[in-house]
C-alpha cells in the first residue's frame, strides 16, 4: 500500500491496520502450520541442555544375550609384582558394551545355465531357465530396504541411489529403482484394498489433507481414518473429487474434518474438527485484548472435557449439558466486539454452529481431539 492510499484511510482504519501489522506470526499451536516452522522460535527460547538438579539418572540397559563376551583378567599384582594365574576365582567388577554394525555387502548369487551332450543320442541338452532369471535380479530384502528408504525416510531417487551405493556398494539406475518400487507396490495392493473397503463401510470417517511435494510437483497428501482403517492417498488436487473417488458413493453417518469446502457434504452429518478451531481461537487470544476469544477458549475447554467422559454419562445428562453449551455459545457469538479478528472468529464459528456438537449424538464413536489431527 502506497502513501496516497494510506492518506485516504480514516483514523479508525489506520488504527486497525497498525494493530494488524503488530500481530505475531502464527505458529503450529495457533494455526495449521507444521511444527517444523516453530523451530527457530523454540531454539531462541530453549533452556540449556543437560540433566536438571534432582533428576534421577538412567543408564542404557545391558543386553542379556551378547554375541560375544570377552573377560579381562589382571595378569600381574600391582603391589608385589607377582604373576596372577589365569585359573584363579574371579568376580565381575564392571561391565561395558561396544556396539557396532556388521560389515554389509551385497549377496550375489549367479545362476548359470549349463548344456551337456546326451550320451545316448548325442543331442545337446540345455537346462531350463531358472526362476531367478524370469524376473528382477533384485531380491526381496533389497526391495524392502529401498521401499523403506523411499517412503518412510522420504529420500528422492537421487539420494536413494546414492544411499544404496554408499552403504551397500550397489549401483542401480534411477529407472531401475523406479521399476523396483513399482514391483514392491503390488505387495501392498491387497492390504490397501482391504483398508479402502473397510473405509467404505465405516459409519464415522475423519479426513484431512496437506500440501506435499512429489517428485518436484505440488501435490496433496490425503488421510482418511475410521475405526477399522487408515488410508493415505496422494493426489495432484485438493478438490472434493478426491473424496468422491475414495468413498465411491458411500456416505457415512458422520464426516469429521475442518471447514475446508472440499471436505463438506460427504456424510449424513458433519462434525467440525474442534482441534482446528482451537488453534484459531488460541491465536485470537494471543493477539487480542478482546474477552470474546478467551470465552471461546473456555467454551472449547468445556467441550473437550465433556468429550473425554461422554461414554460415562447418561443420555439425559448429555442432553442437559448440550443445552447449557448451546446457551453459552449463543451468548459468546452475540457479544459485541470492535476487534475485526474477533468478529471474523465469531462469524466462522457461527457458520459451523450446527457441526460443533454432533459427536454428542454418537457417544464414543466420533473422536474429538485436543491436539493434532488424525
Amino acid at each position: 500500500m502506497g502513501r496516497s492510499e494510506l492518506e485516504r484511510l480514516s483514523k479508525q482504519e489506520l488504527i486497525e491496520l497498525v494493530l494488524r501489522l503488530q500481530r505475531p506470526e502464527k505458529t503450529s499451536r495457533t494455526s495449521s502450520k507444521p511444527p517444523s516452522t516453530d523451530r527457530k522460535e523454540r531454539r531462541e527460547q530453549a533452556k540449556p541442555g543437560g540433566a536438571k538438579p534432582g533428576h534421577e539418572g538412567h543408564s542404557r540397559t545391558l543386553r542379556p544375550d551378547p554375541d560375544e563376551v570377552i573377560a579381562h583378567r589382571p595378569g600381574q599384582c600391582p603391589c608385589c609384582g607377582g604373576a596372577v594365574a589365569a585359573d584363579l576365582p574371579a568376580e565381575i567388577v564392571s561391565v561395558c558394551e561396544q556396539i557396532d554394525l556388521p560389515a554389509v555387502a551385497p549377496l550375489v548369487t549367479q545362476h548359470q545355465r549349463l548344456a551337456v551332450r546326451c550320451p545316448s543320442c548325442g543331442s545337446r541338452v540345455v537346462a531350463p531357465v531358472p526362476q531367478a532369471a524370469r524376473g528382477t535380479p533384485f531380491g526381496p530384502r533389497l526391495h524392502a530396504v529401498a521401499v523403506y528408504l523411499k517412503t518412510f525416510q522420504a529420500l528422492s531417487y537421487e539420494r536413494l541411489q546414492a544411499a544404496l551405493a554408499d552403504l551397500f556398494g550397489l549401483t542401480l539406475s534411477q529407472g531401475g529403482l523406479m521399476n523396483l518400487l513399482r514391483r514392491a507396490q503390488g505387495q501392498f495392493r491387497a492390504g490397501r484394498e482391504a483398508a479402502v473397503s473397510a473405509l467404505r463401510r465405516a459409519a464415522v470417517v475423519a479426513s484431512d489433507e496437506t500440501g506435499v511435494r512429489i517428485e518436484g510437483s505440488n501435490s496433496y497428501h490425503w488421510v482418511f481414518h475410521s475405526d477399522a482403517a487408515v488410508v493415505h492417498h496422494a493426489a495432484p488436487t485438493r478438490a472434493a473429487a478426491v473424496v468422491h473417488a475414495m468413498m465411491d458413493g458411500h456416505r457415512p453417518a458422520v464426516w469429521l474434518s475442518d471447514r475446508y469446502t472440499a471436505q463438506q457434504g460427504h456424510g449424513e452429518r458433519h462434525q467440525t474438527c474442534l482441534a482446528h478451531l482451537a488453534r484459531d481461537v488460541a491465536y485470537a487470544v494471543e493477539v487480542s485484548d478482546d474477552p470474546v476469544p478467551l470465552r471461546l477458549q473456555l467454551w472449547l475447554g468445556s467441550v473437550f472435557s465433556l468429550a473425554e467422559r461422554v461414554t460415562d454419562l447418561a443420555a439425559a445428562t448429555l442432553s442437559a449439558k448440550r443445552r447449557a453449551l448451546e446457551r453459552r455459545l449463543t451468548e459468546i457469538l452475540s457479544a459485541p466486539s470492535r476487534c475485526d479478528l474477533t468478529r471474523a472468529l465469531q462469524a466462522k464459528i457461527g457458520r459451523a454452529r450446527d457441526q460443533l456438537l454432533v459427536f454428542l449424538n454418537h457417544p464414543g464413536r466420533v473422536a474429538v481431539s485436543r491436539v493434532g489431527d488424525w
